[in-house]
């Protein structure tokens, strides 16, 4: 039995219009917003400069070693955020502490021989000091005592002489001679005991004298000590710098970026150990057209946002404009020889500061970016 097609109901069609008049409506908006942002992406373009190989930069420290030695001690790892002071790596010291050693005990010594040498001469002084205050003493009281000397043998001659001429006439008697006699025997011993006296006690002063001299020999000791003392000065001094320079710490509160040692390697001077930045002196770098450079003169400010933080602006400020463009840097250049000619746009390097750092370096060196300006000069 031929039953026929079966009628649609007006209230199941209802639904299909609507949903074909939504379709319609969603498409006409997509079609509209797809124009805009063609629009807007087209005047963007045509009414500012946009450098999209941009990159984030900082200035790579590479640590080295002054020094050769095994690396006893690694505490960092690549990215660890050390601060100012912190160690990095300590070297092999031993041997160095072992001369430092040596050296300080040579300074010892030599501050011993000093206390030495002027502990005699102290003595010394002290000694031919005394001595010469006694001899000049004697030798004082010994030339003040031969004038006494000299006049009672002045009187006793005289005496003598007198008691001669009387016991030749009888009035004087033979004992009175011999009196007188003995008397000027005794003055004149005294006399010459004075002036032995005397020469004794020059003799004494002088032999003083001699002694006193000893203390410039030790003078001169002393002084010798002095240059010994600053050579080993200088030596301990200089392994003092070499026990230093096996401590490697942080310059600054930083990142370490790389290590390219590992605890027990041997390292050798100007060896590159490590890599490490300043998070908070990041700045961007891009590469200008020469057609556009005159856009971005210094102190211009430049919109840069950052691929690893879309919807994020960060406002920047031309710093420096290279003063040559990258190709007279490469290392293979194109002088052209044959004549034929291919003209390219060159590029020139820029530096932008950034005004507003975000903390915690969320901007790290090689970090794409893009950088805008409007182009108007």
């Amino acid at each position: 039995m031929d039953i026929g097609p079966a009628k649609t109901s007006p209230v199941a069609a209802r639904p299909n219009g609507a949903l074909k008049r939504l379709r319609l409506a969603a498409a006409i908006t997509a079609g509209l917003a797809l124009v805009a942002g063609a629009g807007h992406w087209i005047y963007r373009h045509f009414t500012h400069v946009i450098v999209d190989d941009a990159r984030i930069a900082a200035d790579m420290i590479a640590l080295a070693s002054r020094v050769p030695g095994w690396v006893m001690e690694l505490p960092v790892i690549a990215g660890d955020e050390p601060r100012q002071g912190a160690l990095l790596i300590r070297i092999d010291s031993r041997d160095s502490a072992l001369t430092l050693q040596e050296l300080e005990a040579r300074l010892a010594n030599i501050a011993t021989r000093r206390a030495e040498l002027d502990a005699r001469i102290t003595m010394v002084d002290r000694l031919t000091s005394s001595q010469e205050d006694a001899t000049r003493a004697k030798l004082e009281a010994a030339r003040a005592a031969l004038p006494a000397a000299e006049a009672d043998r002045v009187f006793a001659a005289s005496e003598y002489e007198r008691a001669n001429m009387l016991i030749g006439t009888g009035s004087a008697t033979r004992q009175r001679h011999d009196q007188t006699r003995a008397l000027l025997e005794s003055a004149t011993q005294r006399v010459l005991a004075v002036a032995a006296d005397i020469r004794t006690a020059e003799a004494q002063l002088a032999n003083a004298g001699a002694a006193r001299e000893e203390m410039g020999v030790l003078r001169h000791q002393r002084a010798a000590l002095e240059p010994l003392e600053r050579e080993i000065s200088a030596q301990r001094q200089r392994i003092a710098i070499d026990i230093e320079d096996r401590t490697i710490r942080m310059p600054f509160d930083g990142v370490v970026d790389r290590v390219f040692v590992d605890p027990g390697e041997y390292v050798t001077p100007g060896q590159r150990l490590m890599l490490v930045h300043d998070p908070r002196r990041v700045r961007v770098e891009a590469n200008v057209k020469e057609t556009e450079i005159r856009y971005f003169r210094p102190g211009r400010e430049v919109r840069v946002t950052v691929d690893a933080y879309p919807g994020r602006v960060f406002t920047g400020r031309v710093e420096r404009v290279g003063a040559a463009a990258t190709s007279e840097f490469a290392l293979l250049p194109s002088p052209n020889p044959s004549g034929n000619f291919t003209k390219i746009t060159q590029r020139l390097p820029v530096r932008i500061a950034l005004e507003d750092l975000p903390p915690n370096g969320a901007l790290r060196p090689g970090m794409m970016v893009v950088v805008e300006t409007p182009a108007r000069e």
